[in-house]
């Protein structure tokens, strides 16, 4: 399973962002762990970041009490999840404590769905969220046909499903490194532009 030397925590003060960019609540989750590569940091520092992370989702149930098992569980589920996306990017052969981990939260019950007037509205318990996003996990990694890319930001180590028409995207998002990196771009052509004109 992957690992980080030093690691920098920014949850459990109430004001972190989260980024719902990956296409998959499943590959989600796993980027709230970011920049695992150089100076890894970490959004889910205990319960409390975890359910205001469900809170902030649009596809998984809010309002959901999380413990301090249920928290590991997450971060376990979470850690598995990057680690057979980082297998499937590599063309390898998935991690087999990962595998088993995913595998075995994917059958427990899930999320149960209902109709209203306004669409549908999921509910459920902390396992039933570990258990839906396990089995979300399951069907992004299985597909073979899903464009599955790592952010085209050296620094950033999110994985996303590009949808994009000819699976052309480049970054995680725009916000976080899109914009960034086309910053980064100009400021060192206007550079070197500058340097060109001043000799």
């Amino acid at each position: 399973m992957t690992q980080f030397a030093r690691l920098s925590v920014t949850g459990q003060d109430g004001d972190v962002r989260f980024a719902f960019v990956s296409g998959s609540a499943a590959l989600d989750l796993a980027g709230t762990l970011k920049w695992r590569r150089t100076e890894p940091e970490e959004l889910l520092a205990g319960p409390a970041d975890l359910e205001r992370w469900l809170d902030a989702s649009t596809d998984l149930p809010g309002d959901v009490s999380v413990t301090q098992d249920a928290f590991r569980q997450a971060i376990g589920l979470r850690e598995a999840v990057y680690q057979l996306a980082t297998d499937r990017l590599a063309e390898r052969g998935f991690d087999r404590r990962a595998l088993d981990l995913v595998n075995g939260l994917a059958r427990d019950a899930g999320l149960t769905v209902q109709l209203s007037d306004t669409g549908t509205r999921r509910t459920g318990n902390i396992d039933a969220v570990l258990a839906e996003l396990a089995r979300d996990a399951v069907t992004v990694l299985a597909d073979r046909e899903a464009h599955l890319k790592e952010c085209g930001r050296p620094a950033c180590t999110r994985i996303y499903l590009d949808r994009s028409r000819g699976a052309r995207r480049t970054w995680c998002g725009m916000d976080e490194c899109g914009n960034r990196v086309k910053a980064a771009a100009y400021r060192a052509r206007k550079r070197r532009t500058d340097a060109a004109a001043a000799s």
